[in-house]
């Protein structure tokens, strides 16, 4: 019933968190549209009052005029109606969370820990999970306030940090539990930079507006740096949510190295939709971020496998599935944690086998499963299997 639970727990979680993540980048992307799409107020009369840009815009049957207030209106009261962008962030980070909780934290010694990579109890590779975030937000932090004003010095530090704590999480975590830790950093970062800087600031500026004092404008400013880091995050955060799906990514041997290739490929897509913004188009960004995918395409491609000239029969690969497969993919799981079988794959029948045959043969023999070799699986008995798989996985003689 726990385990169970536990998966209604991981569903509406996870669909809050797909809910709620669209909502926060939705409005992120629209903003920095609109930011960067402002011309100049044409009346002089909106100038006097304090505008700073408009767009004007269709949508949904509708016409529609926003406009943008560096420091508020003048000569006018600033209005009580204000909409404030802040719980589609908060949401989406405390339903994710909570989703790492669930899935990594109870389920570590699955999901998490892998002896392969480093021997870890429960209790410490959550500790190191829980400091690693916290540890990544303050380095970021400090980074920013440091090098405000030096963007491209600060872009560039930081993307040789989230690098390095790519490659940091791969020597300590499961390659899954890697991944999902460079996207929980960047998520981390990019809603404490709403907690911490972009609504604070916000709320510092109304204050100043609304006693009829001077508005000191270096808030706005902060908040407008921290508001273009975090469109650059979205893309390589939306990547890493959906890779789990995909361990020919974090499973690859060089995997923290293929986060990396794709989180550029995405940071440049997403440069050039943000200068397409401010009319100015650069198919090379796009390009870039295409040739990186399609390089990595090519070089991950799997190998042929020497199956060698000996016939490998499925009554040697049956008892080795049985053994270290079976346990998870069952039609009622034995293995504890697994209230039904991964992806709805079970392998207790012969035409099982057969039909995930080829499935097999990859997660096998990249080291994906069994997840954190739970059950023991040995090198001989992954050639085994994929070698039966490259010999067309025959099942008589």
């Amino acid at each position: 019933m726990e385990t169970y639970l536990l998966d209604w727990a991981n569903l509406l979680l996870r669909w809050l968190h797909l809910i709620t993540g669209i909502a926060w980048i939705g409005a992120s992307f629209y903003f920095v549209m609109l930011d960067n799409s402002l011309r100049p107020p044409k009346k002089a009369a909106d100038g006097e009052r304090g505008v700073f840009g408009e767009l004007w815009a269709v949508h949904g049957g509708g016409f529609y005029c926003s406009q943008k207030f560096l420091t508020g209106p003048k000569g006018e009261p600033l209005t009580e109606d204000l909409h404030w962008s802040k719980w589609e962030a908060y949401t989406t980070w405390l339903s994710g969370m909570s989703l790492l909780a669930v899935m990594y934290w109870i389920g570590a010694s699955t999901y998490l820990i892998d002896p392969r990579v480093m021997t870890l109890s429960q209790g410490a590779a959550v500790g190191i999970s829980v400091a690693f975030l916290a540890a990544g937000w303050l380095f970021y932090d400090t980074l920013c306030k440091a090098l405000f004003g030096r963007d491209g010095v600060l872009a560039i530090i930081v993307f040789v940090f989230v690098v390095l704590a790519d490659w940091l999480l791969h020597q300590v975590f499961s390659a899954r539990g890697a991944y999902l830790h460079v996207g929980a950093m960047l998520g981390t970062m990019m809603v404490a930079n709403v907690f911490f800087h972009i609504i604070p600031g916000q709320k510092r500026m109304v204050a100043q507006i609304r006693a009829g004092e001077p508005v000191d404008s270096r808030p706005g400013q902060i908040g407008k740096q921290r508001s273009v880091h975090n469109t650059y995050f979205t893309l390589p955060v939306l990547f890493i949510m959906i890779s789990n799906h995909y361990p020919m990514t974090y499973s690859h041997p060089n995997g923290w190295l293929v986060l990396v290739v794709m989180m550029l490929a995405g940071v440049l897509i997403r440069q050039f939709f943000v200068l397409r913004h401010r009319g100015q188009v650069k198919w090379w960004l796009p390009a870039a971020g295409a040739a990186l995918i399609a390089t990595l395409i090519v070089l991950m491609a799997p190998k042929a496998v020497d199956a060698g000239p000996a016939p490998i029969a499925f009554a040697q690969v049956k008892p080795i599935i049985e053994a270290r497969c079976v346990a998870c993919h069952a039609a009622q799981p034995t293995q504890p944690g697994f209230a039904q079988p991964p992806k709805g794959v079970v392998l207790q029948s012969p035409d099982g086998i057969r039909a995930h045959a080829a499935k097999i043969g990859e997660t096998v023999g990249n080291g994906y499963m069994p997840l954190g070799n739970l059950t023991g699986i040995t090198d001989e008995e992954r050639r085994l299997i994929v070698g039966w798989v490259a010999q067309g996985a025959r099942q008589s003689d």
